[in-house]
């Protein structure tokens, strides 16, 4: 599977699709404003790493793929489910890699020039990411249902 771009569904989303977006997005970033004036910076830096449109993204990906069906003349709800759980994998392996960027930069940044802690931090993220979703494939295929 390449990993490309597709431009088009930007014509397919409605306006009121990026409203729910940015209304997840700007509630999830005041929680965690909430949760750095009670709790400190460190325990909310936590939450930061939450994929913050991933909620509104995930529901509406499903109700995108059960409209399709429904135009088909099909329910579509398994594949609406299946198409969320297939983002959410990749929310997965994507925050795998914050991870590793997140561990490293906390271990090297008190004795290291910053330009270069993230720098490194960023090569880390990148090759995590890719590994994780390299990985799937390969698990994919080793899985009892592909035999």
């Amino acid at each position: 599977m390449l990993v490309h771009a597709d431009f088009s569904a930007l014509h397919r989303i409605r306006w009121q699709e990026y409203v729910i977006r940015f209304l997840f997005g700007g509630a999830i970033t005041a929680a965690t404003g909430l949760v750095a004036h009670r709790w400190g910076p460190g325990v909310a830096g936590l939450f930061l790493a939450f994929p913050a449109i991933f909620p509104a993204a995930a529901t509406l990906i499903e109700s995108h793929e059960k409209k399709r069906k429904h135009r088909l003349g099909l329910h579509g709800t398994r594949r609406g489910r299946e198409a969320a759980a297939l983002e959410a994998s990749g929310a997965a392996r994507g925050s795998s890699g914050l991870l590793a960027f997140g561990l490293l930069v906390w271990w090297l940044i008190p004795d290291h020039q910053a330009a270069l802690v993230f720098g490194v931090a960023t090569v880390v993220w990148l090759a995590t990411a890719t590994l994780c979703w390299k990985a799937r494939h390969v698990g994919h295929r080793l899985s009892p249902k592909r035999r």
